[in-house]
């Protein structure tokens, strides 16, 4: 028989380790949530920690809703709070950001050094005639001209669109020609397992659609150009385009309100969304929520493993670390390269204090047992942190266990490319349940309603939605008001749609429960895909799973599961010596008995991969859109189809 683990552990509580208690910066939970009741009083507060060019009139304008704006009439730059103001109050020679690769590379940026980049950078665009209000898109691998290049748009009142540097050219294409960009600035290549990976030839391709763009900077990353004589007349290499331009650069009095970053993310169906974050509001809630939910101090080293193509990597690998003044590690490279003790080394190598990284992540290092993470001694870890999905059981006593060393707390953060900040999650003192968010951060109200909009009571599934508005919330898609009423506010008026299940238990404690379009109706009775995926996961011989719902004409809806099983285990053979029927059987009595009779399972297949985002994400409607012979719709995310 299988050991039913998550049934087991589904209640305990894993209460917060005491030194990490004792240094948090927020000592009282439950005191911090009740402070942010009311919304406007609570994110004034948290905006003075931020320097103001000049103070806003109004905390909170909404005249326009659903078009809210933070901190009307106040102006403040992006990259004067992330690297100018940490010049003059001290941290000069500081490590602000610190780059390292698969390849044993590594280069160290103090603020200072930072700066004067930065500033070459910004004069360099300017002398381009990019202007405030203009846009810039890039196409870049994690190297320090990234953030160089991201900052010094933000210091001149550019709008930044950064495209992970693994979508194809049309979807880069597409991207370039929604903001309009005047300049793209791209790589040579970037390194992945052991390859260089080239990136020019894809911006040569898109740019061929794309009208508006006028220049191209390529930064000469893995070596490739020995001078300009290769590039194309409107091309020029990144070092050059800095060359003899001035290191200081003063920063743009940019309102409160002034357009920040596009960042396109994929619908089930449709063109990508460019989602708008404008500038004051998204510092505000950045800032605040990476200190307190990582307990950031001024000795610590911060990593999170996530790309700048996505909003983790806007929000907490770049921005957030940088307004805290603290040292962030870019890390350029697969996680399993030169082995799957890679990121193991990199954390004692460093002393990484603060660890950020997605569920699939972990489980994709889990399949190799306890081997190379034994190799190495990470006791500098104090906090980790997951991103991206819900986080099976298994997964996260893995992580708390054998990265943790069973005493740093997992900061299990929900939250979108449309939120800006976290929504949902623990703070360092509070008592953990693997697999549940915990509760909304303070100055964040959601509620779990029906499909009329009414709450639903303790324990139900229901939809998730955001109750006030919060300071770093997207200001609507670009150039399409309308698709932003449709897809977020219309459905539940005056409530902001997610997208996502949910259910609140007894403690308040909340349950992310995968996507309003991948719950299943069965018999009557909802399921949500994740509870389904959960029960498959517990089971010692699944590594992933993914499942979708298949029409039925009795039931409504049938599971269709496609499971990624651990090295020595086959569907059709017995899962443990002597026993009687193949591990097929055995999986549909453990989700039976994990989930109860209407867990229905019809078709059950191994595979070797799953459709999944860039950044992790499952995507089962690429999976459903597969089964039913449907058009796959915007499948430009995805990592393998």
């Amino acid at each position: 028989m299988t050991k039913n683990n998550s049934l087991k552990e589904d209640n305990k509580v894993f209460s917060p380790n005491t030194q990490v208690i004792e240094s948090a910066n927020i000592k009282d939970w439950d005191k911090e949530i009740h402070k942010g009741k009311d919304i406007e009083k609570y994110w004034s507060m948290e905006a003075e920690q931020l320097d103001w060019f000049k103070k806003w009139d109004t905390i909170l304008d909404t005249s326009e809703e659903p078009f809210y704006k933070w901190f009307v009439g106040g102006k403040i730059n992006l990259a004067y709070n992330a690297v100018d103001r940490w010049i003059e109050t001290g941290k000069r020679n500081k490590i602000a950001i610190l780059y390292a690769n698969e390849l044993g590379d590594e280069i160290k940026l103090s603020y200072f050094e930072l700066y004067r980049e930065v500033n070459k950078m910004a004069n360099a665009l300017l002398n381009l005639g990019i202007k405030k209000g203009d846009s810039v898109s890039l196409y870049l691998p994690m190297c320090p001209e990234l953030v160089i290049t991201m900052l010094a748009c933000t210091k001149i009142g550019a709008i930044h669109s950064a495209i992970y540097s693994g979508l194809s050219s049309s979807a880069v294409a597409e991207r370039v020609n929604n903001i309009e960009s005047k300049v793209v600035v791209t790589a040579d290549g970037t390194y992945r397992r052991g390859k260089v990976i080239p990136l020019k030839p894809i911006v040569d391709e898109a740019i061929e659609d794309c009208p508006t763009v006028e220049n191209v900077v390529v930064v000469n990353h893995t070596g490739k150009y020995d001078g300009d004589e290769e590039l194309k007349e409107n091309e020029i290499l990144y070092d050059k385009f800095l060359e003899g331009v001035e290191d200081s650069c003063e920063a743009e009095n940019t309102d409160a309100e002034d357009p920040l970053f596009v960042l396109y993310t994929s619908g089930s169906t449709g063109k990508p969304k460019g989602v708008l974050h404008t500038t004051g509001g998204y510092m505000v809630g950045i800032a605040t929520t990476l200190r307190n939910i990582f307990d950031i101090h001024d000795d610590d080293l911060w990593w999170s493993t996530a790309d700048a193509g996505w909003i983790t990597g806007h929000s907490y690998t770049i921005y957030a670390p940088l307004l805290l003044g603290s040292t962030t590690l870019i890390f350029e490279g697969a996680p399993d390269y030169p082995d799957p003790g890679i990121w193991w080394k990199v954390i004692e190598k460093y002393g990484v204090t603060k660890f950020y990284t997605a569920p699939t992540a972990v489980r994709h290092l889990m399949r190799y047992g306890d081997e190379y993470i034994g190799k190495y001694n990470l006791d500098s870890i104090k906090v980790l942190g997951s991103v991206g999905e819900p986080i099976n059981y298994e997964a996260w006593k893995w992580m708390y266990d054998k990265i943790g060393n069973g005493k740093a707390p997992i900061m299990d953060t929900w939250w979108q490319t449309e939120t800006g900040m976290h929504m949902i999650s623990p703070l360092p003192v509070a008592g953990l349940k693997p697999g549940s968010a915990t509760k909304p951060l303070p100055g964040v109200h959601v509620a779990v309603v029906d499909e009329e909009g009414d709450p639903v009571g303790v324990g139900k599934r229901g939809y998730l939605t955001i109750a006030k508005p919060w300071p770093s919330m997207l200001r609507g898609l670009f150039n399409d008001d309308k698709r932003y009423k449709e897809e977020y506010w219309n459905t539940f008026p005056g409530l902001f749609k997610t997208g996502d299940m949910a259910k609140i238990d007894d403690d308040g404690y909340v349950w992310i429960q995968g996507r309003s379009d991948d719950v299943l109706k069965i018999s009557g009775h909802r399921i949500g895909a994740v509870e389904v995926e959960e029960a498959f996961n517990s089971h010692p011989a699944v590594n992933e799973t993914a499942v979708i719902g298949k029409e039925d004409p009795v039931k409504g809806q049938i599971i269709k599961s496609f499971l990624i099983l651990n090295e020595g285990y086959d569907l059709d053979k017995p899962y443990e010596e002597g026993d009687e029927f193949p591990l097929l059987n055995t999986l549909k009595l453990h989700v039976r008995h994990t989930l109860g009779p209407v867990a229905v399972l019809g078709e059950t297949v191994s595979v070797d991969s799953l459709p999944k985002t860039k950044s992790g994400k499952i995507m089962r409607r690429i999976l459903k859109a597969k089964e039913e012979g449907e058009d796959l719709g915007d499948t430009s995310t995805l990592d393998d189809l």
